[in-house]
């Protein structure tokens, strides 16, 4: 072999390994980004008003692919579940080859198959695909389920690891306590009488009272057991603004949120937001 000829083919085996790193790099940002969409909607937070670094969503899909052993069986599964849609559906848009064989031999379950490939929603299906040119047709094809497989994945993951963070028994988010001068937020106890709620005389309110209400007298114990004292938790700190929550008690179902508030550390700014869903605890 010429050197020439070893350049070129070393040239086109690191073009083929850098073109490989790209597109994994891309799916793995994909995965990164709807974890941390899904993980964040659960305390109805937009992630894209975080401003978080970019490289840190290529770090997040080890958690939704390498998190556990049982996460990690599952995104092995989903993967083989993905292959075989993959090949399945390239095989539902490829026309049916002519079959020299006699019908005499032909199995039940490739009579089945034929039926399956010749029904008639596939039909414009395939006339649509033979617009697109081969290699692009199936290229097409592998993706869209890569993206559908890895959206469910970090959806699944992202609201399963919220979950787990919003219960106190199982949260791993640092518990929390905000000291603040009482000028500067409505909510809050004063530490040496923790049973009266501290007055509301100069402050505006806009929105659900009733939310505010209930917040509001359980800021340090439950009203329902006031020897059970509520653990507040630091979801995020991001540009000036702190977002807590109080802690699910481990009795909390599935499709309960907490209400979160987001506080403004800037002076001049709005003090205090609560993000909340229709269906919180208690």
């Amino acid at each position: 072999m010429s050197p020439d000829s070893q350049n070129s083919s070393n040239t086109n085996l690191l073009g083929s390994f850098a073109g490989l790193v790209g597109v994994i790099g891309i799916f793995l940002y994909f995965l990164g980004w709807i974890y941390r969409w899904a993980y964040f909607g659960f305390f109805q937070i937009e992630v894209t008003s975080l401003n978080l670094p970019l490289e840190s969503f290529l770090l997040v899909p080890l958690q939704a692919i390498l998190g556990d052993f049982w996460i990690f069986f599952r995104a092995m599964f989903v993967l083989i579940v993905t292959v075989l849609f993959i090949k399945a559906t390239l095989w539902l848009i490829s026309f049916p080859k002519a079959s020299t064989a006699p019908s005499t031999s032909k199995l039940p379950i490739s009579k089945f198959t034929q039926k399956l490939h010749s029904f008639w929603l596939f039909k414009p299906l395939r006339s649509f695909a033979q617009l697109l040119p081969l290699p692009f047709r199936h290229e097409i094809i592998v993706v869209i389920w890569i993206l559908s497989a890895l959206f469910w994945l970090g959806c699944w993951q992202g609201n399963a690891d919220a979950y787990r963070d919003a219960v106190n028994t199982t949260s791993i988010r640092p518990i929390v306590t905000l000291v603040s001068s009482k000028e500067k937020i409505a909510l809050g106890r004063n530490p040496d009488d923790l049973l009266i709620n501290p007055s509301l005389k100069d402050s505006r309110i806009i929105g659900d009272v009733d939310q505010f209400k209930l917040i509001q007298g359980q800021e340090t114990n439950d009203q329902t057991n006031p020897k059970q004292p509520i653990v507040w938790r630091l979801l995020i700190e991001n540009n000036n603004w702190v977002y807590l929550f109080p802690a699910m008690p481990p009795v909390a179902k599935p499709n309960q949120r907490p209400p979160v508030l987001a506080v403004n550390t800037g002076d001049g700014r709005v003090q205090l937001l609560i993000l909340s869903r229709p269906k919180v605890f208690p």
